[in-house]
């Protein structure tokens, strides 16, 4: 089952120097439909105005993904962390026992970027943060993970959560496919271009819902970019 989440039925605001569009409810955006997809909670695809961003605010016990689209993120914690996270890269928060944090966009441009929230598998863990580069050179044609539950037999960053959240990149007329294990849901957006998915036509920001498909064959009809988490 493919259930196709346009970009345009998204919940959304416009605060001035953020623009969201929220695939699952959140903030003042309501609806029991879209509640989430499995352990992931929150996807929201957010752009940043230059020089402008989130002030510090708390979280716990949730593990969060950034993925920077474009222009770049400034990351400040209560735990002492500071980073700048750019175009193509990914950062990471585990909430844990409870995190301060700040996200600011001190470009002179535009920041675009995809926050995944999952919901963590180990309640009151310590809390931690991390960034790493992923040349997308590397995910040419393939899938590669940038952030999973088992970091270390996927060479990617940590999370606690039975999840894997990945990125590719296709050529137009390129194909891959992903086998998605018993039990498992997946969440698929195109950062940028358009594909099919299993025959299901997806363009830039639109989403694909997915269960109960043993795999998934992706076909890029444009250069694409693709993020997807692949969860209980």
């Amino acid at each position: 089952m493919i259930d196709v989440r346009r970009f345009d039925s998204l919940g959304g605001a416009d605060h001035g120097w953020l623009k969201a569009r929220h695939h699952f409810s959140f903030a003042n955006y309501y609806d029991p439909s879209r509640m989430g997809w499995g352990r992931l909670r929150v996807w929201n695809d957010d752009e940043i105005a230059a020089r402008s961003g989130f002030p510090p605010h708390p979280h716990a016990d949730m593990e969060i993904i950034t993925y920077v689209r474009s222009g770049a993120i400034t990351h400040e914690d209560s735990m002492g962390n500071r980073g700048r996270t750019g175009a193509g890269d990914v950062q990471v928060m585990s909430a844990g026992t409870g995190v301060r944090h700040s996200e600011f966009n001190l470009e002179d441009e535009t920041t675009t970027l995809f926050q995944i929230w999952i919901e963590t598998d180990k309640p009151g863990a310590q809390p931690g943060w991390g960034q790493r580069t992923f040349p997308k050179a590397d995910r040419s044609g393939r899938f590669t993970v940038l952030a999973s539950g088992d970091p270390e037999g996927d060479d990617a960053l940590g999370i606690n959560a039975d999840a894997r959240v990945l990125g590719a990149t296709l050529k137009a007329g390129e194909s891959l496919t992903y086998d998605l294990g018993p039990g498992r849901r997946a969440y698929l957006v195109p950062a940028a271009g358009a594909v099919e998915v299993n025959g299901v036509a997806l363009n830039a920001r639109d989403a694909a819902a997915v269960m109960d498909e043993t795999a998934l064959t992706i076909t890029a009809s444009q250069d694409s970019e693709l993020v997807m988490v692949d969860s209980r």
